[in-house]
């Protein structure tokens, strides 16, 4: 008997192989002997998002790799199976927050200021834009930090310079948590991502949560995993507190700058708000 979990995977195929023709629900269903309504419900528990939403990553993925090759947004439309420009320029909106031009052009124009500070979990990169923080990272040394930031935004302006930004933002590492609300944020990423970090933004400080309980405030209870992923791409360290999340066992589990940062934080998190007598 077939299980719910080789039915996603044969879908997922098919969405992989078919996106040029840009399916609709139905059809995907119809290859894996399903209703669109039983099969919707399915796809999102196990993958964290809609069918649809799910070939419109794997669609602007494709396009991007288009873009790269310079070829121009009639023709990548065109290539990735969708009607026109228009559609084209939705899409990155909707998934990228720009438009396929300003994927193609890396950040340029766009000026971001960045500096290294101590903190006492280890030095790190805080980089801003005049809309707010867009990285935040541990890093080794300096070299890896400018590197690290000019990938992400390789087209971009980067002076290094301290802004009141930054310095709104390193306050919390001091412990004033209560200023984080005057923190910006200048965040870029999927819909879901943007879901998953602001769910972590509501967690209490010195608290800790789970990935299920994530996927729960989310709505998309069956997509702990997902929610997983989310958070190993969020930019922005400590001040979006993915660090708060752990495993339902009580295990810390990974973190993307060290485990062992990890414990260290949500222990000094925790002693902040239940100091000893």
């Amino acid at each position: 008997m077939i299980t719910d979990y080789e039915r996603i995977e044969k879908a997922i195929v098919y969405l992989k192989e078919n996106f040029k023709e840009q399916p609709d629900l139905d059809a995907v269903a119809k290859q894996i002997h399903l209703s669109p309504f039983h099969f919707q419900r399915l796809f999102k528990d196990w993958a964290g998002v809609s069918p649809k939403k799910f070939l419109q990553f794997i669609s602007v993925e494709y396009a991007k790799g288009l873009l790269k090759q310079n070829l121009s947004l009639s023709d990548v439309s065109f290539e990735t199976g969708l009607s026109g420009t228009s559609r084209l320029h939705d899409l990155f909106i909707g998934i990228e927050g720009m438009t396929p031009g300003e994927f193609r052009n890396g950040g340029e124009a766009l000026k971001i200021n960045y500096s290294f500070a101590e903190t006492p979990f280890g030095d790190i990169i805080i980089a801003s834009t005049s809309k707010g923080i867009c990285q935040l990272a541990f890093v080794k040394d300096e070299k890896y930090g400018i590197e690290n930031l000019q990938f992400f935004f390789p087209n971009a302006s980067l002076f290094q310079k301290t802004d009141m930004i930054q310095q709104e933002a390193l306050r919390f590492f001091s412990g004033e948590w209560n200023d984080l609300q005057k923190v910006k944020l200048h965040l870029k990423g999927t819909p879901f991502q943007l879901k998953v970090w602001q769910s972590l933004l509501r967690i209490p400080f010195g608290n800790i949560s789970t990935y299920a309980s994530i996927a729960g405030d989310i709505e998309s209870p069956g997509a702990a995993r997902a929610v997983g992923t989310a958070i190993g791409s969020n930019p922005v360290a400590f001040l979006i507190p993915c660090h708060r999340v752990i495993r339902s066992s009580g295990i810390i589990g990974d973190y993307h700058w060290g485990s062992e940062r990890k414990t260290a934080i949500i222990g000094w998190e925790a002693a902040k708000v239940y100091p000893e007598n």
